[in-house]
């Protein structure tokens, strides 16, 4: 069960990266949440059945860990002192100027801007979204329209 986790997370690595980054503004804080989703997953894992995509699967528990660690004054949590060999977080030196802007305006929307935003830009359809959000299909394309109308009006 564990060599099939670690492979899992070494496949799907970058969208727990990106949530992070979403999430956070400092690669620190970026790492640290980076681990508390990991384990989140982990503690998880047993329990995914495969009724979804594995993506849907871990956007769900990575969005959830980023708001509720956000919300939470102290968290207990194991760090372990690094990342296995072939676990890495993006190379900041890849990061284009426009791709940092992107996240700079992002990281100004709402938690929930953000979980159906990022949602949409990894291609997830609007009921893929919706069953992530919990939100209606409908009412993921008004918020769809409104974020990116919000998007605009940071990015000029």
């Amino acid at each position: 069960m564990e060599k099939e986790f670690v492979a899992l997370i070494h496949d799907y690595q970058n969208i727990i990266y990106k949530i992070c980054r979403l999430y956070r503004d400092n690669k620190e804080d970026q790492e640290d949440l980076f681990q508390e989703i990991v384990y989140q997953l982990w503690k998880s894992y047993p329990d995914f059945r495969g009724e979804s995509k594995v993506s849907s699967w871990m956007y769900r528990i990575a969005l959830n860990t980023a708001i509720a660690v956000y919300r939470k004054s102290k968290i207990a949590v194991d760090y372990y002192e690094e990342f296995p060999e072939h676990l890495h977080l993006a190379d900041e030196k890849n990061i284009s100027q426009n791709e940092e802007r992107l996240f700079q305006a992002l990281r100004r929307l709402n938690d929930s801007e953000k979980a159906v935003i990022s949602l949409y830009l990894e291609d997830f359809n609007y009921a893929e979204i919706a069953a992530i959000t919990g939100l209606s299909e409908s009412n993921i394309g008004v918020r769809l329209n409104r974020i990116k109308h919000k998007l605009k009006q940071i990015l000029k």
